[in-house]
């Protein structure tokens, strides 16, 4: 499990970093985990703007001063596999940050904040509660994460704990990927399908192999920048799959094996990712998994 916690947390740090300048604040919206009036009385020193509420599976925030927060709830098929998750998470979290104990938080929690030379500073709190994970994390600019910021976080994080129910993930079923897409990726024997929102779903084994679905609203300008972009990965067109499409692999950074799919239309971005644990036969390669990513785009 700890390729899939490595997988949430970067997929929730990439969030904060890729998403948030993006997105246009929507009073209208609620976070179904934590009410605006609780979050400012948990954190009266920050007024947070809610930016999006990420169909049930958590909520981003941002502050005047820039400052992201990325509220997260993970839903597991059972307890046993929720410990093994939260596990990963406290490994990941513990290699950028000296962690402690946190009381009162669901089953167990842990919170820490990265070292004062840290390039990127961070405040996370993350916990078990029974079939569910929740992290909250916090992003500040231009000054230190530091104790301060972390007692307010870990009071938010009481807060939401107690409504991590109201998680809308479930088990089996998902809208873009089928049992049948894991073929020649997966092991079908230990396969969980797992629906993470109304635009993306996951599916993995027991050696936590993974692909993932996401799909998102996305102009075509914006698209056509994504795949201009310099970065650590061999970028490939895939014209069969439409001038916006294409592929990403052999990455110098992050997992090396993975590989993924950019499709787009009708103003919607889906990213077909697979990441597998160790080198795989598919590894380094777009071939096999562009016929997962047709399925894809004909849905959109």
């Amino acid at each position: 499990m700890r390729t899939i916690g490595r997988l949430f947390s970067c997929l929730a740090l990439l969030l904060a970093i890729a998403v948030v300048p993006m997105l246009p604040a929507r009073a209208a919206e609620t976070c179904p985990f934590i009410s605006a009036q609780e979050l400012a009385r948990a954190m009266p020193a920050l007024k947070w703007s809610l930016i999006s509420n990420q169909d049930g599976r958590g909520c981003i925030y941002q502050a005047g001063r820039g400052d992201t927060m990325m509220l997260s709830v993970f839903r597991n098929p059972d307890k046993d596999r929720a410990r093994e998750l939260y596990a990963t998470f406290v490994e990941t979290l513990s290699e950028r940050m000296k962690l402690s104990a946190v009381a009162d938080i669901g089953d167990e929690g842990q919170g820490g904040t990265s070292a004062a030379g840290a390039e990127r500073q961070e405040a996370s709190v993350v916990a078990l509660s029974g079939d569910y994970i929740l992290q909250i994390s916090v992003y500040p600019i231009g000054r230190r994460a530091d104790d301060a910021l972390l007692g307010p976080i870990t009071e938010a994080a009481r807060i939401a704990v107690a409504n991590v129910s109201r998680s809308s993930e479930r088990f089996g079923n998902c809208e873009w990927l089928t049992a049948a897409d894991a073929d020649g990726f997966l092991d079908n024997s230990t396969l969980t399908v797992q629906r993470t929102g109304a635009g993306s779903c996951m599916m993995f084994d027991r050696e936590a192999n993974t692909m993932t679905v996401a799909v998102i609203a996305m102009s075509r300008d914006t698209v056509l920048g994504m795949m201009k972009r310099a970065g650590p990965c061999t970028h490939v067109a895939i014209p069969e799959l439409g001038r916006e499409a294409f592929g990403e692999h052999s990455c110098i950074k992050g997992n090396g094996n993975a590989v993924t799919i950019y499709v787009w239309k009708n103003g919607r971005q889906a990213s077909i990712l697979f990441a597998p644990v160790k080198p795989h036969p598919e590894s380094g390669s777009v071939e096999r998994l562009k016929a997962v990513a047709a399925r894809v785009y004909g849905k959109l």
